[in-house]
């Protein structure tokens, strides 16, 4: 069901640059999009950062946490110890029924332990994902998942599909989008035995377009709109974009600026090379939502920028606005026997 003004929770001690940064962008997002933002954090800091802002038209409360979590800190030892770190207060007042979703742009490995162990799961939801756009020749694709399971089995994919479906047809406006597993071929068969069986389920599932499968050439393409993958595999594809993205940037403008005629041809392409740069910023996109949870948790970037922040968490309020995680749980249940036949296996 739709709400007429989502709650989204926001760490605001996480990344980088911490409530400096998070603070301005949940203003942004509850200005722009009529949503109330709890930020959660050191309420001094907090207060600290909103004096230097225009508080007109925002709609905010800040829920005080004491404790912050570092990067070199395990997962398992933030949730034994770490009761009162932003983070986990966040995830709480999911438990809790005090929000909707939680954005953090903090370390990773907790706020998907804190999503899974505080928030739960979704019924017959195996393994949350993380799912992250990445930009095409036409339209965003969703690939998934990007480092939430290392380790899959082949109905863990088959359920990554399902979610990345229902993420696209909501998020993205996708009527029926085309969802893909990641492959050494196209050809039905190639792959190992993790990516075979899951191709069999993806064919047999109910209420999804599953078009076969895709190569790692096929994702930027823009003629796939779902890429299922592993952790470990989906990891490395986004690290490499980002990688080959910020290359790529580097070698045009050093091509662009040496010698009078390149000068001269990098000042009258300066429009469209501004329009590149902002297609492969990561801030065009947020965060990446972990999926097949009791509510919704968005990991960000640690370097995030409050546009970014801001993104991130207006995508929180379109999910809750349009109830995707009830139709999520729907296409879940509606192949629970697919996923009890191939753990059978």
């Amino acid at each position: 069901m739709s709400q007429t003004r989502p709650i989204i929770a926001v760490d605001a001690m996480g990344g980088d640059f911490g409530p400096s940064v998070v603070v301005p962008g949940a203003l942004m997002a509850s200005k722009e999009q009529d949503l109330h933002v709890l930020l959660v954090g050191d309420t001094a800091k907090v207060e600290a950062e909103l004096q230097k802002l225009s508080l007109d038209g925002a709609s905010y409360e800040i829920v005080h946490a004491s404790d912050v979590v570092h990067m070199n800190e395990k997962p398992s030892d933030i949730l034994r110890r770490k009761k009162d770190a932003s983070i986990q207060v966040a995830c709480r007042l999911i438990k809790d029924g005090a929000a909707d979703a939680v954005v953090s742009a903090g370390h990773s490995g907790a706020s998907v332990a804190c999503g899974m162990f505080i928030m739960g799961r979704l019924p017959g939801v195996e393994r949350p994902a993380l799912a992250t756009l990445l930009p095409t020749e036409k339209n965003p694709v969703v690939v998934l998942d990007v480092g939430a399971n290392v380790d899959c089995r082949p109905y863990h994919l088959f359920q990554f599909g399902l979610m990345g479906d229902a993420f696209a047809r909501d998020l993205l406006g996708y009527a029926a989008p085309r969802v893909s597993l990641l492959s050494i071929g196209e050809e039905e068969g190639k792959g190992n035995s993790q990516v075979k069986e899951a191709y069999e389920l993806l064919k047999m599932a109910q209420n999804i377009n599953f078009v076969g499968n895709a190569e790692g050439r096929d994702i930027y393409t823009g003629d796939i709109d779902v890429v299922v993958c592993d952790g470990f595999v989906g990891n490395v594809v986004v690290k490499m974009s980002e990688g080959l993205a910020t290359a790529l940037t580097r070698m045009l403008r050093k091509m662009l600026t040496s010698g009078f005629l390149p000068t001269l041809g990098a000042l009258l392409a300066k429009s469209a090379f501004k329009k590149f740069a902002a297609r492969v910023d990561y801030a065009e996109y947020g965060g990446a939502p972990l999926l097949g949870l009791q509510g919704l948790s968005i990991v960000c970037h640690g370097r995030s920028n409050p546009k970014a922040m801001a993104t991130a968490i207006t995508m929180a309020g379109t999910f809750v606005r349009k109830g995707t995680n009830s139709r999520l749980a729907e296409t879940i249940l509606a192949n629970e026997e697919l996923t009890r036949f191939s753990k059978a296996l």
